[in-house]
């Protein structure tokens, strides 16, 4: 597991700031991953929960907490 920096961690802050945002604004879980997708983000359901990951490149940002995703 490596250690992210201080900068890292603030810039998954700021990330996982817009997605609740986005999450707040959205009517349906669908309708929340197409705002994602407009930010260049996308969400992977995956058994352990679902992971934030960008797009089109699916590189892995976070795993976002279950109370966000519901």
């Amino acid at each position: 597991m490596s250690i992210l920096s201080n900068q890292d961690q603030f810039a998954t802050a700021k990330i996982i700031e817009l997605v609740i945002g986005e999450r707040t604004k959205a009517l349906s879980k669908r309708e929340w991953k197409h705002r994602l997708a407009g930010y260049g983000y996308g969400i992977r359901e995956t058994n352990a929960g679902d992971v934030l990951e960008t797009l089109p490149h699916h590189v892995e940002v976070c795993t976002l907490p279950a109370e966000i995703a519901a």
